[in-house]
């Protein structure tokens, strides 16, 4: 049976003011942990999710993850306001159109690439780390990346999106490697297409139906799949997946 029992832990999940993190939070939450709720700009977003904790002791930290000082200030601040950090979640990501077929200008379309590997590599990198100086001090931890089937099958309109997550998944097995000695677990998630508020009108009509159509369940998932995953490997059952990367597909991509 897997512990569902989160009491005494804390847990900060980056881009929870929506979609993926905000479902993550709140099952975290209903766990019993106390939760640091990240937003970049959508303050309005993160108040409601706070809000809508179960439990006492959560917060919220504004911070923006393409700044890798901003991301070490934010899992510092994070500690700081819950007391310790038991796990971290590096959920935030952006999703940014640059494509190679000579529609943007380089300079723009640079700038977009560059801006991606920040925010979806750089980012996340700089969380962990800060994250392992302070798990380490406390006896360990469990960091989970969220990464995405993309880093497998290629993402052509967003090639840096792509090769941010293909590190990301590289990343963490790396990681899993070097702090395991410190009692510190470190996991990736790789969804595919996940039916997000963002995402729910491009799933309708004919460009949706094909969309569900990859997977032989014919549907995306939800983000209450994806979260219950986090969940999972946060466990203390999940210890021995460290450096593993979890596909969340609906087989719609299979490696």
């Amino acid at each position: 049976m897997v512990t569902t029992d989160f009491t005494n832990r804390t847990v900060l999940v980056t881009g929870s003011s929506k979609g993926v993190g905000a479902a993550t939070a709140r099952i975290m939450a209903k766990a019993g942990a106390r939760v640091c709720v990240h937003y970049k700009s959508d303050v309005a977003g993160a108040k409601a999710v706070l809000a809508s904790l179960p439990g006492a002791g959560h917060t919220m930290f504004q911070a923006d993850l393409s700044d890798p000082k901003a991301a070490r200030r934010l899992v510092e601040g994070a500690a700081v306001k819950l007391g310790r950090l038991d796990i971290l979640v590096n959920n935030a990501g952006i999703f940014q159109p640059h494509p190679v077929d000579g529609s943007m200008a380089f300079d723009q379309w640079l700038e977009s690439f560059q801006l991606t590997l920040q925010t979806n590599l750089v980012g996340p990198a700089a969380a962990a780390f800060a994250a392992i100086q302070i798990m380490r001090k406390q006896g360990g931890g469990v960091i989970v990346n969220v990464g995405s089937r993309g880093a497998f099958r290629g993402e052509a309109g967003q090639v840096g999106y792509g090769a941010a997550k293909a590190g990301l998944h590289s990343l963490s097995q790396s990681l899993a490697q070097a702090a395991g000695p410190d009692n510190i677990t470190v996991h990736a998630v790789a969804p595919g297409f996940i039916e997000t508020a963002m995402a729910r009108p491009h799933l309708q009509g004919a460009a949706g139906d094909a969309v569900k159509a990859q997977s032989p369940l014919n549907r995306v998932a939800t983000v209450e799949e994806v979260a219950r995953t986090i969940l999972f490997l946060a466990s203390p059952e999940a210890r021995f997946t460290t450096g593993g990367i979890v596909d969340i597909n609906g087989a719609s991509y299979l490696r």
